[in-house]
């Protein structure tokens, strides 16, 4: 296993890139602890399988540096750097038994015949592959190939870093709760580093303990799922994590609060010395939908119109209009069976979970 480093680390397709936007990959600076279990998020064409690539060393970065236990290993070989890779679509061998499958990785080491039948029944059995070892792989679903892609992946012990790359897009929905589920099991036993590559964020937040948001081939924040949540850094990790996702209005900076649609709307922590908006900078505060509710007779509030209302087991979500001349839309969760007003009402956002964003940035820093 491995600690790995990513620093400066940016990647183009262009020959001789000149602006930023000829980079698929913006510079990165990663460190990923040896043993840990981590998660690359984002939607397609945002750069996950590019960075994934280059720690691979299947793609050799444009510039930066990637490094395993302090060992420079930009230009080694995926050989040398001794990893595992499973992909989104199986790789299998349709002629051989998924035993022969299992155990081609660990005989091409020269392991001895009794260590890799150990081996392969260990991960047969947690894959749930013990009934059909004997099978040729020709004859097995895709769900089956996939979980013997993933087997080899998993069944070598001295490999420095096992890389998935969205590796349940051919699993059914229940499959792959079960197979997200052993794969966690999998690295609590074992404490391999492992990465994960994903744009299905339930599959990120389950697995990881600390994900890597990307968005438009940059690092957007990396947190725990928990951090991610209750503090976006950026406006996209708010809209893309969380269902559903949150609520952003544009407003104009008044002190300590924010106006929006001519109310003042008091926000988390205190506006950083350096995020102070200059002339033509996007101001918007960011509030989930957890956390507004409608106001009570007499609190206040910004006055709303209601829209339409969504039920969903054991809330409904609400979408409302805020009532002024650039009308804003924001959605609320509403427990099943409370009150909904008819048509005009008042929404509270609560303080400590409304954030500032400048340009799309958090803008504040937690204190009193």
């Amino acid at each position: 296993m491995a600690e790995i480093r990513l620093d400066s680390v940016r990647h183009s397709y262009v020959e001789r890139p000149a602006a930023d936007s000829d980079y698929a990959l913006r510079r990165v600076d990663l460190r990923w602890r040896d043993g840990g279990a981590y998660a690359l998020l984002g939607p397609s064409g945002c750069g996950k399988t590019t960075l994934l690539n280059i720690v691979s060393g299947l793609i050799h970065p444009t510039e930066g540096r990637v490094a395993f236990d302090g060992v420079d290993v930009t230009d080694a070989t995926p050989v040398a750097r001794n990893i595992a890779q499973v992909f989104q679509f199986p790789v299998v061998y349709d002629t051989m038994t998924v035993y022969d499958n299992l155990a081609f990785p660990l005989r091409n080491r020269g392991l001895p015949p009794a260590e890799v039948d150990a081996r392969v029944r260990e991960i047969a059995r947690m894959l749930e592959l013990e009934t059909t070892l004997g099978r040729r792989a020709a004859g097995l679903t895709a769900d089956g190939k996939q979980k013997i892609s993933l087997g080899r992946g998993l069944v070598r012990s001295d490999v420095n870093v096992i890389m998935f790359d969205e590796p349940l897009t051919v699993i059914d929905p229940h499959l792959k709760w079960v197979l997200r589920s052993k794969l966690k099991e999998l690295h609590q036993r074992t404490g391999r580093t492992m990465i994960y590559v994903t744009h299905d964020q339930t599959e990120a937040l389950t697995f990881a303990e600390e994900v890597v948001v990307m968005h438009e081939g940059q690092v957007v924040q990396t947190g725990t799922p928990v951090e991610l949540f209750e503090r976006p850094r950026h406006t996209f990790v708010g809209y893309f994590i969380g269902s559903p996702g949150m609520n952003l209005l544009a407003g104009e900076l008044d002190g300590d609060h924010v106006r929006v649609a001519g109310e003042r709307i008091a926000y988390d922590g205190r506006l950083r010395a350096d995020a102070r908006p200059g002339p033509g900078t996007r101001v918007e505060i960011g509030v989930r939908p957890e956390f507004v509710r409608f106001a009570a007779a007499g609190e206040g509030g910004l006055p709303v119109r209601v829209l339409r209302s969504t039920d969903a087991g054991r809330f409904r979500i609400v979408e409302v209009e805020t009532r002024s001349a650039s009308a804003a839309r924001l959605r609320l969760l509403v427990p099943e069976g409370a009150r909904i007003p008819a048509d005009d009402a008042r929404v509270v956002l609560e303080p400590s979970h409304t954030h500032l964003y400048i340009d799309g940035w958090l803008a504040t820093e937690a204190g009193p």
